[in-house]
């Protein structure tokens, strides 16, 4: 039998040390939403939980135990102990959990204890967590001092933002890259997950050091998923860092993440249909700011578009993506962007290249009353 650990109402640690995490919830639970990492291996399936909750609301508590261990016995409850005392053994640092914390993660214990194994859970359960991931967002949203930073698109914040040790990629842990093109080829988390890796992260950054954390500039969804509103509610207050890079170096950022770098991530997920897959992309992606364009601006840079996958297709050239890009930040999104600096009322810290921004934030002391009054 292995050393036995208490349960644990430590969520902060658990948290902050990565601790794997046992979810014995139903699928359907798991993917409405659980914490970075968690591995599902639940005690029921969907089906199976919904004719044990129709036995609890019509004959009550035992009669709907009595119901589950019918359900789940024989090969089919060997089989799921088997598969957590695999997971304990790979992980055997870690924690298991059910929704409350209550009986469904005791029958998964004492299951596992029965096969020779002793396996701690999480005190509250999946629900206690997620209110103090809720909880601490909000106080850390409120604890730390937080720098915007901004610019045209394909400036390369993002690539800002990964070279500085306290920043926070929302369009990373969101899996889109925050405008009508920044679809991924796979899915988006779910919403509550999003959330959830966002609290973790905060949590995270509380342990750099001193100074303020630099996030880049977002409205309030970005793709499918909503910014919290203890977050989003706060953006607008942060002042700003500008970054500015001349036009051939923002098409070059573009070009690498939305036409080279894109077509390889299509591959990655499937290499047959990858290139009719980044055609279909780009096409919508377009065709969705279509009215903003206008009829004829539209029609040109599609026609730029169009010859530019041509090309693509028959030749493997890749040069001529950079004139529908060109017309694109003209068209679009640099007067988009300009009139939503000049809506801006927080106070701008400096303006300059991604180079000379990490160079001045390395040589900053950060006093709060000095910058952030």
């Amino acid at each position: 039998m292995t050393n036995f650990r208490a349960d644990s109402a430590n969520y902060n640690q658990l948290f902050l040390d990565n601790i794997p995490l046992l979810d014995v919830r139903a699928p359907g639970e798991f993917a409405a939403g659980s914490f970075p990492g968690a591995v599902n291996l639940p005690l029921m399936t969907d089906v199976e939980r919904e004719q044990v909750g129709i036995t609890y609301k019509n004959d009550g508590q035992e009669a709907a135990i009595a119901m589950g261990h019918r359900l789940v016995q024989g090969d089919t409850k060997a089989q799921r102990i088997e598969a957590w005392r695999i997971f304990a053994a790979k992980n055997p640092n870690g924690y298991l959990f059910c929704f409350r914390g209550g009986l469904r993660s005791q029958i998964a214990q004492m299951w596992l204890k029965e096969a020779g194994v002793e396996y701690p859970r999480v005190t509250g359960g999946y629900k206690a967590m997620r209110r103090f991931l809720i909880d601490e967002t909000e106080r850390l949203i409120k604890s730390r001092d937080y720098i915007v930073v901004a610019g045209h698109t394909g400036t390369g914040k993002t690539l800002l933002l990964n070279s500085i040790e306290n920043s926070l990629d929302l369009e990373g842990l969101a899996n889109h890259r925050g405008s009508s093109f920044g679809r991924r080829p796979d899915d988006q988390p779910s919403q509550i997950d999003f959330e959830n890796s966002l609290a973790v992260k905060l949590i995270e950054l509380s342990r750099c050091p001193a100074g303020p954390v630099f996030v880049e500039d977002e409205s309030i969804r970005i793709g499918q998923l909503s910014l919290p509103l203890a977050f989003s509610s706060q953006m607008p207050n942060w002042p700003l860092v500008i970054v500015e890079e001349p036009l051939e170096a923002r098409i070059d950022v573009i070009h690498r993440d939305y036409v080279t770098g894109l077509l390889t991530e299509f591959r990655e997920v499937d290499d047959e249909q990858a290139f009719d897959r980044f055609v279909e992309f780009l096409t919508s992606a377009l065709y969705r700011v279509r009215k903003r364009l206008g009829g004829l601006k539209f029609q040109e840079v599609n026609a730029l578009l169009q010859a530019a996958l041509d090309a693509q297709r028959e030749h493997g050239e890749t040069e001529l993506h950079r004139a529908w890009i060109e017309a694109l930040l003209a068209g679009y999104y640099d007067p988009m962007y300009d009139y939503q600096l000049a809506q801006k009322s927080q106070p701008i810290l400096f303006r300059g290249s991604r180079p000379e921004i990490r160079a001045w934030v390395r040589e900053k002391s950060w006093k709060a009353h000095d910058h952030f009054a």
